[in-house]
């Protein structure tokens, strides 16, 4: 297995992983959002692959702190393949994201995980995250015009 940066040419089996984790997607919508994601100075996006097949991948995103000193890490999307869960592929792409953000200058890395994840919290934990108690949304409207 090879932890390598995401491209579009993964656009198939990252739709195919977010369908599984409940975001049921096309591929040229995720070729399009991959597009803007890999431009991005401040995002990445890193995938699990054996030879051509991916087992898993990770979005992240890197946040500049007003307040204090070190910048953070968000993962906005993780997912690895039911088939493979259980023998490394998340460990590794955390790994990868945990080198990364250092590299980064990131004093941590944050993640929104809902409550139903249950599986999903108990690998956090195992690895070192704690729970933040709060997290708040409001959805944008585009304005009438």
């Amino acid at each position: 297995m090879k932890i390598r940066p995401g491209e579009v040419a993964d656009s198939a089996a990252i739709a195919a992983l977010l369908t599984e984790l409940g975001y049921p997607v096309s591929a040229a919508f995720i070729a399009a959002s991959l597009q803007r994601q890999l431009a991005h100075p401040d995002a990445a996006l890193l995938v699990a692959a054996q030879g051509e097949a991916v087992l898993g991948f990770i979005s992240l995103h890197f946040i500049p702190q007003l307040g204090l000193p070190g910048d953070f890490c968000r993962i906005s999307y993780f997912c690895v393949d039911p088939g493979t869960r259980g023998q490394g592929v998340g460990t590794a792409l955390e790994a990868a994201t945990c080198a990364l953000a250092e590299a980064r200058g990131c004093d941590r890395i944050e993640v929104h995980c809902h409550s139903r994840r249950e599986l999903a919290h108990r690998f956090y934990f195992r690895h070192g995250y704690t729970e933040s108690p709060k997290y708040l949304q409001k959805p944008v409207q585009p304005s009438p015009g």
